[in-house]
């Protein structure tokens, strides 16, 4: 089995959808052991060989931009690899690379730009979950909206400003004192 193979298969099978968004110290580690030598190859470029078929693309997705949330967790290293995975979606998106998966795996061709803190990637994302996800996109058609409402709002994520070492505005400390990304998913949620 490749590795591409084993990425997309413990990705889909052993943490399935119910295990995806969840926090869960033994799938973090299970990420960490087996995937982080991979992760460090991506990260310094040796694997972009990857991104020149779909099933390439799709694990090298997984790889840079699932994989270090939970290898990393509230580490600034868990976004490291996110305008890798970024650059990376943006072309396979515009070769139809996604459409080559079914739903819901589909949506993680489209999450590097649902991490990103570009409001133009934002709105992408939205547009792709409305217009690519038809069948089961309607939960991440809400998050996707969330996430665009935080960059709209601050121009980036108050939630990363801890591992990032970057400061805090008074009004990015109220918003997340005051429940940050769940609280704005819960307003979206009231009016949908």
């Amino acid at each position: 089995m490749s590795r591409q193979d084993e990425i997309i298969g413990f990705w889909l099978n052993e943490v399935g959808p119910q295990g995806w968004y969840k926090v869960d110290p033994a799938v973090d580690a299970a990420v960490r052991d087996r995937f982080q030598p991979d992760w460090e190859l991506a990260h310094s470029g040796d694997l972009s060989d990857w991104a020149t078929n779909p099933k390439g693309t799709f694990a090298f997705l997984i790889l840079t931009d699932q994989f270090p949330r939970n290898m990393f967790r509230d580490e600034y290293r868990a976004f490291a690899t996110d305008a890798l995975a970024r650059a990376v979606s943006k072309r396979a998106i515009e070769r139809h690379f996604d459409m080559r998966y079914p739903e819901p795996e589909r949506q993680f061709f489209y999450m590097p730009l649902m991490h990103s803190e570009c409001l133009m990637d934002q709105d992408r994302c939205v547009r792709l979950m409305l217009t690519r996800m038809p069948e089961t996109g309607a939960e991440n058609l809400l998050h996707a909206k969330a996430h665009r409402e935080v960059i709209r709002q601050f121009g980036r994520f108050p939630s990363r400003n801890t591992a990032l070492a970057r400061g805090s505005s008074a009004n990015e400390k109220a918003f997340l004192a005051d429940g940050g990304y769940g609280k704005c998913l819960e307003r979206l949620r009231a009016t949908a």
